[in-house]
């Protein structure tokens, strides 16, 4: 059963997986004095770049992760990193930015979780999120539609927590004032050794909750039919790339 991340399998791909950091990066600006938390922070991909944007801050890292966690100390640039469920993780002092990388899209309930999340700011912070919003494109309704065929009943279908961008600004426009935006990225992917390269993109992340709970030779089945069902979504190109378009929603709420 897989019960923690896999850092080198999530690794693979960090360029692609750091871009979108980057770009909601850009979009914070001046921040009052407090700490900078990394919420969901992973294996601390995004460490040294809100360090060098932000210098002189404490930068907590928070993850529910161990292994995840573990890597992210390696880097050496944390000023604290904490091991906590952050759908209920709660700061001992309000920081002044919550930088949240593709983690928030794991929990439910946004219209409760962001004004929450808000409301730990200073005056004047700012909570900066980014999550894909992928949930419709064939990549992820083809795990539940693959599992429903080959187990059916076994993994029910939860409802994708990820609002539309104008849902987030609706949402927290009483809070201060709030920016949102939805970017499709287009990413080729490189032939991998085995399965199709879509696969080994989501089998890190959006696959995880589906294999954790197959037995191996249900989890080679269902690999197999996934597979193939991408083979038709996603068709390589004469070098035997990939195209696979990705969505992210980004919203930056600062505080007033």
């Amino acid at each position: 059963m897989a019960v923690d991340w896999e850092p080198a399998r999530y690794a693979a791909f960090r360029d692609l997986r750091l871009r979108p950091a980057l770009d909601l990066l850009t979009q914070v600006e001046g921040l009052p004095p407090g700490e900078v938390v990394d919420l969901g922070c992973g294996d601390g991909a995004v460490a040294a770049a809100l360090a060098t944007r932000f210098p002189g801050r404490g930068l907590v890292g928070v993850d529910s992760s161990t292994a995840m966690l573990a890597r992210a100390g390696e880097r050496l640039v944390y000023d604290r990193l904490i091991e906590a469920d952050i759908a209920s993780w709660e700061p001992l002092v309000p920081p002044a930015l919550i930088f949240s990388n593709a983690a928030l899209n794991w929990l439910p309930e946004h219209m409760a979780l962001m004004p929450r999340l808000a409301g730990m700011l200073v005056p004047g912070g700012v909570l900066a999120v980014q999550m894909p919003r992928q949930g419709a494109a064939p990549s992820h309704r083809l795990l539940q539609e693959v599992a429903d065929r080959l187990f059916p009943g076994r993994f029910p279908a939860a409802p994708a927590p990820v609002l539309a961008a104008a849902d987030y600004v609706r949402l927290l426009m009483p809070l201060g004032e709030v920016r949102a935006w939805t970017t499709e990225y287009v990413q080729i992917l490189d032939p991998v050794a085995e399965g199709h390269p879509v696969r080994a993109f989501t089998q890190s992340t959006a696959m995880r909750p589906f294999l954790a709970g197959m037995a191996a030779e249900e989890a080679g089945a269902y690999l197999a039919a996934y597979d193939a069902a991408l083979a038709a979504a996603y068709p390589a190109l004469p070098d035997g790339r990939v195209l696979f378009p990705f969505a992210r929603a980004f919203f930056v709420l600062e505080r007033s």
